[in-house]
């Protein structure tokens, strides 16, 4: 093969076809990535809004794969950038360096097995369970059944069997009627549908992809599980890394519930015989009077009469397994869909059995710092229905992603937002690299991760490649310090009376991000009667939809929490003012988090500042990231907690956000929002 262009040619020539302009960040960010992959040294890059970096790591990526053959993993966070990846980025860039690089590069998209239509399941007609929840509820069961015959409707038509293609969607309840976990598939040797499936196409297809584009949850589950979910891949490029130690996480925690353990007994109702399902029943009920009794906390040791129930439970799952598949025997016996109830039956009982297992051995370990999971009783409300369970997280990731992710690729980490407090050592030493800065007691030991020893210490580099943003003379950034401190009973009135004023002066045109709903929800309710510009609440209906409301008309406020921190993209006049009601620390009853906190703090380090400071930061830096989205853009970002200017770890926090010129002067800020409502309506 002819030697390829540099990819300092191939990005000029991607920029120009795709009618962009060259912008410094980018290109430097692009050669960052190609030497990584050169020298196969791991890179943390921090690319800021508008750099373009998904191109700067697309052009190295396709012209490695080009070359070598090899697949290149593309791993997102959320859905918007896989859509944005496959359906724009990549085909367009594709066809641009088709001639430089001597053909059309291939892409994929790959998701779980659970996001795909299972065809063996819609026509064998095997009911998931009912949800607790809705057992009693008539208008929930009607809904149930419109939605699964639309996708019964829908598998005649579609392609490609993709849940996100599917629109409007439907209800996660509805999803499981038709798709399947990877423990539930019967493989594609065994199903009648196997030449057929939508999740063995998609794997096929990725599997001659130069580029293939997946999801956190999927790279994790290929990590942890030690079967290979994804194609054989020597690089891998993480985009939203900030998200990345919280996905894997979600996907190493598991749960044990009573009603898990009582559909376990009923997939296998038809299956054993009935002594075993008894016992099954049995055992699920125990666990429902112990978790009733036991008040919602985290579990330093096993609470007394825990440990009879749950070996029973282990016990009760490993015979009716034994029963339902004797060693020797195949799930595969008798017809498609006896057979396919049969697998399904198999994992459910696996994952109770599994639980169990994990719940009982959790405490082998005395020293509470070294232990692999954190425990606790979780209680959540769904429908007015009280659902109780015992959940299991690990302590930290970094080992793990250490040995699986960087031991066997080459790793480019990026986002918008990865320093804290100045530094990548915040986030890094969470994924399983060692502190740049060389200490080893503090930030090496973040999340309760183990500082990886002088044997185990891996080779990674960091970048900051700036923004395109003059973030000084674009935004300001005030912290109200006038104001009290907040405090637990909901928003003070002198809260909700400097949100009005600076709304008022901003004449809309406001994203208020709030720590919590209850805060959101009584802020919307006070200033609705108080201003006379619109207020939307997330929770009244669709988030997109809310987003899309809030963008059209510029005088809207929008309101929310948690996912509008990280989720909102809007550009232009619509945004030019930003409120944060406080500074975003876990809350102290988080179990893992307050672990993982006094884990660092046994090993001797500051555990507030490793976690829940690195915590709040990192949102921080992503809900004040909101309000520049273009380089037209101009506002403020209002923060009220007063504990940004006031307090020691103020500095440590502010330093994690954008440069904005900053003042705790409201009049400045008041004149600001007015200056800008006039000339927007110019």
């Amino acid at each position: 093969m002819p030697e390829l262009p540099p990819v300092s040619d191939l990005l000029a020539t991607a920029v120009q076809a795709l009618g962009g302009k060259e912008r410094a960040g980018q290109v430097t960010m692009a050669a960052a990535v190609d030497h990584a992959i050169d020298t196969k040294e791991h890179l943390a890059v921090q690319a800021g809004t508008g750099t373009g970096k998904s191109l700067a790591y697309l052009v190295p990526s396709l012209r490695h794969a080009v070359r070598t053959g090899r697949t290149v993993v593309v791993s997102t966070a959320t859905i918007a950038l896989q859509r944005q990846l496959v359906d724009r980025d990549l085909p367009r860039l594709a066809e641009a360096l088709s001639g430089p690089l001597g053909r059309t590069p291939q892409f994929a998209i790959l998701k779980g097995r659970n996001n795909y239509l299972c065809l063996n399941k819609i026509n064998s007609a095997i009911p998931d369970e009912p949800a607790e929840a809705e057992l009693f509820d008539a208008f929930a069961i009607s809904r149930l059944g419109r939605e699964v015959q639309r996708l019964n409707e829908w598998a005649s038509d579609t392609e490609t069997g993709d849940r996100d293609e599917l629109a409007p969607g439907v209800s996660d309840r509805a999803w499981r009627q038709v798709s399947v976990s990877s423990r539930e598939c019967l493989g594609k040797s065994r199903c009648s549908f196997g030449q057929d499936c939508f999740a063995e196409r998609a794997r096929t297809e990725s599997a001659q992809a130069d580029v293939v584009v997946t999801n956190h949850a999927l790279l994790a589950i290929d990590a942890i599980s030690g079967i290979q979910v994804l194609p054989e891949h020597d690089v891998v490029v993480i985009d939203e890394a900030h998200e990345l130690v919280d996905r894997v996480t979600g996907v190493a925690t598991a749960e044990l519930a009573a009603s898990a353990i009582s559909a376990a007994a009923r997939r296998c109702a038809k299956l054993i015989d009935e002594q075993e399902v008894d016992r099954l029943e049995g055992a699920a009920e125990a666990w429902h009077t112990v978790l009733d009794e036991l008040p919602a906390a985290r579990w330093d040791t096993l609470p007394e009469g825990v440990a009879p129930v749950l070996a029973l439970i282990r016990d009760t799952a490993w015979n009716a397994r034994t029963a339902l598949a004797p060693p020797g025997s195949t799930t595969a016996q008798g017809d498609p869909e006896s057979s396919a109830a049969r697998t399904m039956a198999l994992a459910a009982l696996d994952e109770v059995h599994d639980s169990a297992v994990r719940a009982l051995t959790a405490f082998d370990e005395p020293d509470p710092a070294a232990r692999r999971d954190v425990i606790w009783l979780a209680a959540d409300e769904i429908r007015g229905v009280q659902r109780r369970s015992l959940r299991m997280a690990p302590l930290s990731v970094g080992g793990l992603l250490r040995s699986r992710l960087f031991g066997t690729a080459t790793v480019v980490l990026t986002s918008a937002t990865l320093q804290i407090g100045g530094s990548f050592d915040g986030l890094a030493v969470t994924w399983g690299l060692p502190a740049q800065s060389g200490n080893r007691t503090d930030p090496a030991t973040a999340n309760g991760a183990q500082a990886p020893s002088d044997t185990e210490t891996v080779r990674w580099s960091s970048l900051d490649v700036g923004s395109p943003f003059d973030h000084a003379k674009s935004g300001i950034l005030y912290v109200a310090k006038h104001l009290p401190a907040p405090g637990r009973d909901g928003l003070a009135p002198a809260y909700l009376d400097e949100i009005e004023r600076l709304i008022t002066a901003a004449g809309g045109r406001t994203l208020g991000l709030f720590s919590s709903m209850r805060a959101a929800r009584a802020a919307t309710d006070a200033l609705r009667d108080r201003l006379p510009t619109p207020v939307l609440c997330q929770g009244e209906d669709a988030t997109g939809a809310l987003v899309r409301k809030f963008a059209d008309d510029p005088e809207t406020s929008l309101f929310g929490t948690l996912s509008l921190w990280q989720g909102v993209d809007v550009p232009g006049p619509s945004l030019s003012l930003v409120i944060l009601d406080r500074i975003p620390f876990p809350r102290p009853d988080d179990p893992l988090l307050a672990a993982r906190q006094r884990a660092v703090e046994m090993r001797g380090g500051n555990g507030f500042m490793t976690v829940a400071a690195n915590h709040a930061a990192l949102l921080l830096a992503q809900g004040t990231g909101r309000l520049l989205r273009s380089v037209d853009d101009r506002g403020v970002v209002a923060i009220l907690d007063s504990r940004l200017a006031t307090a020691r770890y103020g500095g440590y926090l502010r330093a994690s956000l954008p440069p904005y010129w900053e003042t705790a002067d409201p009049e400045v800020v008041v004149k600001a929002l007015r200056r800008l409502a006039a000339a927007a309506k110019v």
